[in-house]
């Protein structure tokens, strides 16, 4: 497959857009590792048109075209019109409009888009020809936040999240002549019914932010699979392979991993669904210190899926984390999807593996990624890698927690991360949210949530991100989501937003509820990289060292600590700080600044984390 442009000049471009009925379809499951099937890359320049308005979506009368009863309107391309269906002219033509680089946010390609919230179109010509007894999906890494995607004028869909993978069959509407072109409406404006809502302290980058390709397989093909430790039996490997297409019954479907001398095979059933189970005792275990990963190859007929899959357990037992039933400390740090180094969202596996170079480097074994799903390619790199990872949905802050809508659209992205990442043994903790208010509206919202990920996945941790409340000296953990939760885990910030000065958080004293393992999951403070002062100067380098030190010390005392991930790694874009000496649109809680540079606190945690891996690794 080769990508190539229309050498088409049209004075007016417009898009047929299908009714809301028959074409346009709700996203129903992931492919498993479709970027390593036979791909056609979308990547590179695409046009744009700036609409918002939505002129390009609504007519004047403010009624969506695709949902109109004569069904005109909207984008529109120069094939002659049926007599029944006259186009109406928009003025407007992708191929004179400026481009964006795909994947990539516009906020940092175009100054005038920084602060920009709404629609953008973007388009993007190709050159695919079908070949007979294939099949075809479409598939959009992400798109920040709803996103309607089109493809030679027909509506594949809706799909609302920025940060969890789209994706819809095109067999059948690819142009048998070659040419093709899709069209997206990205709309990256915040409400309050959404998932994040409207209040975030991270950049609301907008754009198709991740890869895009379109992917090959044959008529029945191995669209799902999880291949995995058994629960409670580390002997044993078991799983399933789910088939997709016709004659998918009876079907031989062979899970083979020849470094371990593994081989079964099994048949399908009437739905297409194959489960294995099989000794596995001689397999070496996945760890940070030792981050094996394993060729697996499914195969059904013509159709062979490879993958590299580490296998390992994760369990706690009072306030024990084992890993591989052993006691581990996960040194950690939270992490953003973004480069520091280079405006805006992390653009590919550069950009990440960098990331996670630095925090090898601070001595983590273990990484939040915050505060949404991030990419596919990151949980990858960590696999690699070896770290583990704390995976998390965007239900952050205040939620409409009454809305069954908001509900639906959580559990949706809680269920495509599990999808996307229950094959990667660096994940070892889902997250349902992150410093959520008190409240039985939440609490149902919450638990829901949490019995939402056990039913997709029995063999990893359940956590969220909790808030305290102080009574004295004396912190208290006692929010009732923390009773249905595997990890005490909780956001505290002495000696920033509470507490005094550094030298006086060793005071406080934590009182918690429940005989879980604890884990901080952010702690910090900010400080311009290059400012310095005494411990007592806020926004130096000093006051953040001495805030680690105190830190460490106070938390230290907890005897259910085994792990934290401070705020946070780098520095990063927020749109809510806007101090203009120290902050200028940052936030400046990274232990290395927004040009690379490590500050004094970093070397703090580093030798902290030394320790603790002395003391339960060994070394």
């Amino acid at each position: 497959m080769q990508i190539s442009f229309w050498p088409k000049t049209l004075a007016v471009l417009a898009l047929f857009l299908t009714l809301g009925g028959a074409g346009v379809r709700a996203q129903s499951g992931l492919i498993q590792q479709a970027p390593a099937r036979r791909v056609l890359s979308l990547n590179g320049s695409w046009n744009y048109i700036i609409d918002p308005y939505e002129n390009g979506f609504y007519d004047y009368r403010r009624e969506a075209f695709d949902q109109s009863k004569t069904g005109k309107g909207g984008y529109y391309d120069n094939q002659k019109p049926s007599n029944s269906q006259e186009p109406e002219l928009i003025e407007y033509d992708f191929d004179h409009s400026p481009a964006l680089q795909v994947p990539g946010d516009w906020n940092s390609q175009d100054p005038k888009l920084l602060y920009y919230e709404g629609t953008i179109w973007f388009k993007k010509n190709f050159k695919l020809t079908p070949t007979a007894g294939k099949r075809y999906f479409i598939y959009f890494g992400a798109i920040n936040y709803e996103a309607h995607i089109y493809l030679n004028g027909k509506k594949l869909g809706m799909h609302r999240g920025g940060f969890t993978p789209i994706q819809y069959e095109v067999t059948g509407k690819l142009d048998p002549s070659g040419d093709n072109f899709v069209v997206v409406k990205a709309d990256n404006t915040r409400h309050a019914d959404a998932v994040p809502t409207i209040n975030t302290d991270w950049w609301n980058y907008g754009g198709i932010t991740r890869d895009v390709f379109i992917a090959e397989a044959p008529g029945t093909f191995i669209k799902d699979y999880e291949v995995q430790l058994a629960k409670n039996e580390p002997g044993t490997l078991a799983g399933y392979v789910q088939l997709n297409g016709g004659g998918r019954a009876g079907q031989t479907v062979t899970l083979s991993i020849a470094e371990a001398g593994l081989k079964q095979t099994v048949k399908t059933d009437t739905a297409g669904r194959a489960t294995f189970r099989l000794p596995a005792k001689k397999l070496s275990l996945w760890s940070p210190r030792s981050p094996k990963l394993y060729a697996v190859s499914l195969t059904s007929g013509p159709d062979v899926v490879q993958d590299k899959i580490g296998f390992r357990t994760i369990q706690t037992k009072g306030q024990d984390i084992l890993l591989n039933g052993k006691s581990t400390f996960m040194r950690g740090i939270s992490i953003h999807d973004e480069n520091p180094l280079i405006p805006g969202r992390a653009r590919g596996e550069g950009d990440l593996r960098m990331l996670l170079t630095w925090a090898k480097e601070l001595g983590c074994n273990y990484v939040r990624l915050a505060h949404y799903p991030h990419n596919e390619a990151m949980l990858r790199l960590a696999d690699e890698m070896g770290l583990l990872v704390w995976a998390e949905v965007p239900v952050y802050w205040t939620i409409a927690w009454e809305n069954p809508a908001t509900y639906q659209n959580a559990e949706a992205q809680l269920s495509d991360l599990i999808s996307m990442g229950k094959n990667r043994a660096s994940i070892v903790v889902w997250s349902v949210g992150n410093e959520t208010p008190l409240g039985d509206p939440r609490l149902k919202f919450m638990t829901s949530l949490i019995k939402k990920a056990r039913s997709l996945d029995d063999t990893r941790l359940v956590a969220a991100a909790l808030e305290l409340h102080r009574e004295g000296s004396t912190v208290h953990v006692d929010d009732p989501l923390g009773e249905y939760l595997d990890l005490t885990s909780f956001n505290e910030y002495a000696g920033w937003y509470w507490g005094g000065m550094p030298s006086e958080i060793t005071k406080y004293k934590f009182e918690i509820k429940y005989n879980k393992p604890v884990m901080i999951s952010e702690f910090g403070g900010d400080a311009l990289a290059g400012y310095h002062g005494d411990a007592n100067t806020r926004w130096s380098e000093e006051y953040q060292e001495a805030l680690y030190v105190n830190q460490l010390k106070m938390l230290g005392a907890i005897p259910g600590l085994r792990g934290m991930t401070p705020w946070i790694l780098t520095d990063f874009r927020a749109t809510r700080r806007q101090h203009p000496v120290y902050q200028n649109g940052f936030n400046r809680k990274g232990l290395i600044s927004s040009t690379g540079v490590k500050k004094k606190a970093f070397y703090v945690l580093q030798e902290y984390y030394r320790q603790q891996a002395a003391k339960y690794d060994g070394k």
